[in-house]
């Protein structure tokens, strides 16, 4: 176990900082009863506090100085990933650590997907990439060859998205690398020869009210008919408080006409003017406690949000999403939320936002989500961004390995392009919304 160096891939918040903690002292416990050590454990949030440190690559060349020559194995895990030691080191045993080897749960595409930039298009299976939650190993020797050459030619991405899929891209290193070995003991879920696996979100508490969530749909007189209708037949059935956001007045939905004309991207101006309105609406409302923006073509689960949000505390400055980053590996790099699976504010967060002087967009088509990144990184608050274990995902169920998602308790998805987004809500989200609206009106009734 002297040989193994474990990374915790967490981020500074209450809440992830438990659950590292709990991974952490578990780790402790099982190596000091089975073999009477203790083991070398990082907190990625504490021990390397970088931007950019959730896609692994900034984390490598402080490992390689510290435990390239004390060390065998790197391995990475998730603030949710459970571990057996006994077995993790029984798999590594299998490998020679002097060779440039990393093995994980192997994930691929089963088609090309925009998420991936629609990579080997032509054989999308051929490639592999792991499966973060699963946990996965790097050799030293790798360590060491991959510390070189991000020093030689550093990635040049703007954009990280699928910090997995970026990560076995680079060590992969167009086919002069290595490609990821599938270990089937490092696994999806939980299983009796698992020597790792991604434990299931669970609520911090009970489910926060239905009507503590404010939603905020941004659409335009373009997608009045088919994508708000879609809206409406699916999840926003569900919602107690839904208003939609537009370009012009339409009482036949009803909407908020917005004095900010529809620009055919970016949408800062837009979304800015959203986030004003709200906050100028529910002034003296003590019951909103989060605003969710969503696209018109977000498909999402209220009562995944109820419960997603009992692990974080409404009375700070919270922002809740899909993390994405640019030049996150460079000094100046910055992380946001990704708008499609839908962008999530607390209420003190959402006042500050829009007071006057302090996010004015440079132009109304600046990129909404990217502009407000940098805004809350300059109030001096880190994105409290939720990638793990329970998922706002950006793109549809089809861009996704299916392993991935199994591993997953998704909130949301985004994009109708060549789905049924009805079906897709049927099969995902229909069912706890109904189970959860039951227990609503239940409890309603009781009280009366």
């Amino acid at each position: 176990i002297k040989q193994v160096v474990f990374v915790i891939l967490s981020q500074e918040n209450k809440y992830h900082v438990d659950l590292a903690k709990n991974v952490l002292k578990d780790i402790v416990e099982q190596s000091e009863s089975l073999y009477k050590e203790r083991p070398v454990v990082h907190l990625s949030y504490q021990d390397f506090p970088i931007v950019g440190g959730w896609t692994v690559l900034p984390l490598i060349p402080r490992l390689s100085n510290l435990h390239r020559e004390n060390s065998s194995w790197i391995f990475f895990l998730e603030d949710r990933t459970k571990t057996r030691l006994n077995l993790l080191t029984e798999i590594l045993e299998k490998y020679d650590p002097l060779e440039e080897i990393w093995i994980g749960n192997a994930l691929h595409d089963n088609e090309a997907t925009i998420i991936h930039h629609f990579a080997f298009y032509e054989n999308p299976k051929y490639f592999k990439y792991p499966n973060m939650a699963s946990g996965f190993a790097f050799s030293t020797a790798l360590l060491k060859r991959l510390s070189r050459q991000i020093e030689e030619s550093p990635p040049t991405s703007d954009f990280s998205i699928d910090s997995s899929h970026e990560l076995a891209l680079f060590v992969w290193n167009k086919g002069a690398g290595q490609m990821l070995r599938h270990e089937s003991a490092l696994c999806n879920r939980e299983g009796p020869r698992c020597a790792a696996f991604p434990s299931q979100f669970r609520p911090c508490a009970d489910p926060i009210p239905n009507n503590s969530l404010y939603f905020a749909v941004k659409t335009c007189q373009k997608y009045h008919k088919d994508r708000i209708s879609v809206v409406k037949r699916t999840w926003a059935k569900h919602a107690v408080n839904v208003k939609y956001f537009s370009d012009v007045k339409d009482e036949s939905v009803p909407t908020v006409e917005l004095d900010v004309p529809n620009t055919p991207q970016g949408h800062c101006g837009k979304t800015m003017a959203i986030l004003r309105h709200v906050a100028t609406e529910i002034a003296n409302d003590t019951t909103i406690r989060w605003i969710i923006v969503a696209d018109d073509d977000t498909i999402l689960s209220i009562s995944r949000f109820q419960h997603l949000l009992t692990c974080y505390n409404a009375s700070e400055s919270v922002a809740l999403g899909e993390r994405y980053g640019y030049s996150v590996h460079s000094s100046r790099g910055y992380n946001y939320i990704t708008g499609g699976g839908g962008m999530v504010f607390s209420v003190p967060l959402l006042k500050r936002i829009v007071e006057k002087g302090i996010c004015e967009c440079p132009s109304p088509d600046t990129p909404d989500d990217m502009f407000l990144g940098i805004c809350i990184a300059g109030l001096g608050w880190e994105l409290r961004i939720r990638r793990f274990s329970i998922r706002v995902i950006s793109a549809r169920p089809e861009d996704y390995a299916p392993g991935y998602l199994e591993a997953q308790t998704a909130v949301s998805f985004h994009k109708h392009w060549m789905i049924d987004p009805v079906k897709v809500y049927k099969e995902w989200f229909e069912e706890v919304d109904i189970n959860a609206n039951t227990d609503y009106f239940k409890s309603i009734h009781s009280e009366l």
